[in-house]
């Protein structure tokens, strides 16, 4: 259960990580149709296409999967410094708010760089700044309340050393961060700046997501198994060789210019060798325990149906990565099913966690229906994604400039249109569900 005095700072990140997803929703949908076969026809306006998907990127990744940290460390940290958590969540929220309405407010200039890309504009970039001021506050009172000394000799390993060490590598990505912006030469701007400051730290920012994404695993397959747990020593390697990993990252400064390939190369090796072998691990201890499980209890049938959807997509988007050869489409197929497979496991988290906020038990039935649409439709997208850039289909690039002149291309990035239309219809239920559960409540 969560301790009453941190009920508050989780239901203000939770709300703010569903406020995200609400907008990032809306320009999905235009997204999908600005990209699909003839439908893209009549679209007048997609010349905003690159903008809106700047913000939708940044919304429904970076705001989305920092809110969720926000709501998974306020939930397991002690109530100690309750003034900088309550001023966490306001800045942040604050800074997301710029960023959501800085496209409205003549916000423009947008840039395609990787992990955090933006609108090259003060609007955006003060909205971005106000945000990150907002996240290093949760970071530092997470490291406090979350200890890893305690953590490590604690009865459930499996979520108090993951969340801690999430919270280490989360500060070891602000350092990386501030490590990339002051060490980019002088001359270098537009995109290839952007470009530099946030690789480094975006890729151990990946680092965080996916050590939550295995905590919520753990967490699900708990709810859904009696007695589910995993052994102490096996929780500490899992999550201990991603810390390690991400920790000594700084050194790279040293060794690799910022600007040069090999820095870039060895932060991507540093991600699929440092990340890969603690999801195979986790994978298979939570599928063993699914496997044995003996009787379906209809009152937890929608967490499994978000368990199930998270890891299958998740895997197929690792797979995908080994796929990738140029600068294609290949590359967002692989990067949204990564990306989905963390959703689905904290959508079907929040499920889990409404009642225990004071709201209304969710909706078993729609909630499981929902995991099942929105995993089925980002499958759908990111194969027709993966096969059109087999094609050579090429990414960041919408209407006539996609150069769908074959019946393959148009299948695969047809397909990819109906899958990402599905996906969008998931993606409302899921806010149906929650949002009428957060209406009624007890």
């Amino acid at each position: 259960m969560i301790a009453e005095n941190n009920k508050g700072l989780v239901k203000g990140w939770l709300i703010l990580g569903i406020a995200s997803l609400l907008f990032a929703g809306v320009l999905a949908g235009l997204l999908v149709v600005s990209r699909t076969p003839y439908v893209q026809n009549v679209i007048p306006w997609l010349d905003f296409f690159h903008t809106a998907l700047v913000v939708h990127v940044d919304l429904s990744v970076l705001i989305w999967f920092v809110a969720f940290a926000g709501v998974l460390w306020s939930m397991y940290g002690s109530g100690a410094m309750a003034a900088p958590g309550i001023a966490a969540v306001g800045i942040a929220g604050v800074g997301s708010l710029v960023i959501a309405a800085s496209p409205f407010l003549g916000a423009k200039n947008p840039l395609m760089n990787n992990y955090v890309p933006v609108l090259d504009d003060r609007i955006f970039l003060v909205g971005l700044g106000i945000f990150f001021v907002g996240f290093v506050l949760l970071v530092v009172r997470s490291i406090i309340t979350l200890p890893l000394t305690k953590a490590v000799t604690a009865c459930d390993t499996e979520t108090g050393f993951g969340l801690g060490s999430a919270a280490v590598v989360a500060a070891v990505a602000i350092v990386c961060f501030i490590l990339s912006i002051l060490s980019i030469p002088p001359g270098i701007s537009g995109v290839k700046y952007y470009e530099l400051a946030f690789w480094a730290g975006g890729h151990i920012l990946q680092f965080m997501h996916t050590m939550l994404m295995i905590v919520v695993w753990f967490l699900l397959a708990g709810a859904i198994i009696p007695g589910f747990k995993v052994n102490r020593r096996l929780s500490i390697g899992v999550f201990g060789i991603i810390l390690i990993v991400a920790v000594l990252s700084p050194l790279l400064f040293m060794m690799y210019r910022t600007e040069s390939q090999a820095h870039r190369d060895i932060f991507t090796k540093l991600m699929e060798y440092g990340v890969g072998p603690s999801v195979v691990v986790s994978v298979v201890l939570v599928v063993i325990a699914i496997a044995r499980k003996d009787k379906k209890n209809p009152q937890t049938s929608h967490l499994l149906a978000a368990l199930t959807s998270s890891i299958s997509l998740f895997a197929a988007g690792g797979i995908i990565g080994f796929l990738i050869e140029g600068v294609n489409v290949i590359i967002p197929a692989h990067y949204h099913g990564v990306i989905v497979g963390v959703t689905l496991a904290y959508m079907g988290f929040t499920y889990h966690l409404l009642p225990q906020l004071g709201y209304s038990e969710p909706s078993y039935r729609l909630a499981r229906l929902q995991a099942y649409v929105y995993g089925s439709g980002q499958f759908l997208h990111i194969t027709g994604l993966a096969l059109a850039g087999g094609y050579g289909v090429q990414r960041k690039v919408a209407g006539t400039a996609q150069g769908l002149d074959s019946a393959k291309k148009l299948l695969s990035m047809g397909l990819m249109g109906i899958g990402g239309l599905v996906a969008v219809i998931g993606g409302i239920l899921f806010l149906i569900v929650t949002i009428s559960a957060i209406r009624g409540k007890r």
